[in-house]
């Protein structure tokens, strides 16, 4: 029996897995009210981050660019991010919240986004725009090293480590939902509010879905205010549900402001859920009411007409944020299934550390391969050169060719996700996204066993 944490093996990148730190830095931006970010460096790095988000959520976003070209990657750009702090102030009078975000080229010419800052906030802000309300934050994201997911990460801490001010104890937990999608973020609020828990959610995207008004369409933005985030400070604890998106600000409230960090597994079905609300239970002594009790037990009996007759002993492949992958592997072993190839997509020397990562090797009682730092064709490679056999692949859609390719039916989980409609509305998290999740894994193998004729029997009615 093989079970290890291995490196892809190999120089270069064939099919990623991720996008860049720049990506993680702008969705965390879309998540704050009155904030528009300025990416410091070549048009590219927004235009094609808002392309995911826009074919991700179906809705459009506003992040801006210094739109940094030739003469700016070799004589310095740091003109461009005042020119667009200045054009940016004027076109939209509501806006407040400014993160400069940093790309490899304007790190690796070593502009200094920091001093930049300083110089606006003594120059153009005093002499243009007195008397307005204007946080330029600088965040840095060299696309060079991390991921996506480390951008988030550290998006996260920027605007936490700006904004918390101490001040009188609210009564509230943090919650740091991580790369979530609007309907997670519907699930966990749902059990906050059943159990009567005031929280502030960071960041709340959950109105994403921006509507089509008589009065003319609106642009989709998160709902975390200022305030919201100057009062992280004062909370009574945070929880973060997604080790590797939000541990950073956490641990910074902790470390300033006495703020205790509570790092959670990601609560993907039952058993992590239940984690969750007994936490929540323990910290605030709130009840856990009826309805959350009902709502779980739904669960369970949704998952128990599925799991032994049509999960048992099925091999996925699982790939995409980490949090996602481990706790989506953690369902599926909760399910009788076996997760058989786990791919992380980025350098992150942590991974070997990880206690969950540490159960799944010593614990799985079958061969389970984790992959750091890999790409998609980790994945093709697997199936065509090492006969891995799979009953299921969990991602998004970049990796659609490898299960049209190689016939391997395939749920669309994470991000993005392009080539299915309206997957950000449902949540894998919460008890409402165990039974979510499970009917979906089980539709898509009834699906591949009708149109391959394979044990299609299985579906009759006796």
């Amino acid at each position: 029996m093989s079970c290890e944490l291995a490196e892809k093996g190999r120089s270069g990148v064939i099919n990623p897995i991720f996008t860049c730190q720049p990506c993680g830095a702008q969705y965390a931006s879309i998540g704050i009210k009155d904030c528009i970010g300025i990416v410091h460096g070549g048009q590219g790095c927004v235009m094609f981050v808002r392309l995911l988000f826009s074919q991700h959520f179906k809705e459009s976003f506003e992040i801006a660019s210094s739109s940094v070209h030739e003469d700016g990657a070799v004589f310095g750009a740091l003109n461009r991010v005042e020119a667009a702090v200045d054009v940016l102030l004027m076109r939209y009078p509501d806006v407040k919240v400014v993160p400069i975000i940093s790309t490899c080229c304007t790190e690796v010419i070593g502009d200094d986004i920091d001093g930049v800052v300083r110089k606006l906030n003594a120059g153009l802000l005093k002499e243009k725009f007195a008397g307005r309300e204007v946080h330029l934050i600088p965040v840095h994201t060299p696309s060079f090293v991390g991921s996506m997911v480390t951008g988030y990460d550290v998006a996260v801490r920027d605007f936490v480590t700006h904004f918390a001010k101490k001040s009188v104890p609210n009564g509230k937990v943090n919650i740091f939902t991580g790369w979530a999608n609007p309907g997670d973020v519907t699930a966990i609020k749902w059990i906050l509010g059943e159990m009567g828990i005031e929280a502030t959610v960071l960041f709340e995207i959950e109105s994403f879905d921006a509507p089509v008004m008589p009065s003319g369409n609106t642009v989709a933005h998160g709902e975390t205010t200022i305030e919201d985030l100057r009062g992280t400070a004062n909370a009574v604890a945070s929880i973060v549900l997604n080790r590797y998106e939000g541990a950073k600000a956490a641990a910074y409230l902790e470390d300033e402001f006495g703020v205790p960090a509570i790092i959670c597994p990601s609560p993907i079905g039952i058993r992590n859920t239940d984690i969750l609300v007994k936490k929540l239970k323990k910290l605030t002594g709130k009840a856990i009411p009826d309805s959350v009790a009902i709502k779980r037990g739904i669960a369970l009996d949704a998952l128990a007409d599925l799991t032994h007759m049509f999960f048992a002993e099925k091999r996925v492949a699982i790939y995409g944020n980490p949090d996602l992958v481990i706790g989506l592997a953690e369902f599926c072993l909760d399910l009788e299934m076996k997760p058989v190839l786990l791919l992380l997509g980025d350098d992150n020397a942590g991974y070997a550390k990880d206690p969950r990562i540490k159960y799944l090797l010593e614990n799985a009682g079958y061969d389970i391969e984790i992959v750091r730092n890999a790409d998609l064709f980790v994945l093709e490679d697997r199936i065509k050169n090492s006969g891995l056999a799979l009953d299921l692949i969990l991602g998004h859609s970049k990796g659609r060719f490898t299960s049209i390719d190689y016939g391997i039916p395939m749920l669309r989980v994470g991000f993005p996700v392009y080539d299915r409609a309206g997957m950000h509305r449902h949540p894998v998290v919460g008890y409402d996204g165990a039974i979510w999740l499970a009917e979906q894994m089980a539709n898509t193998l009834f699906t591949d066993m009708e149109y391959k004729k394979n044990k299609e029997w299985v579906l009759n009615v006796w």
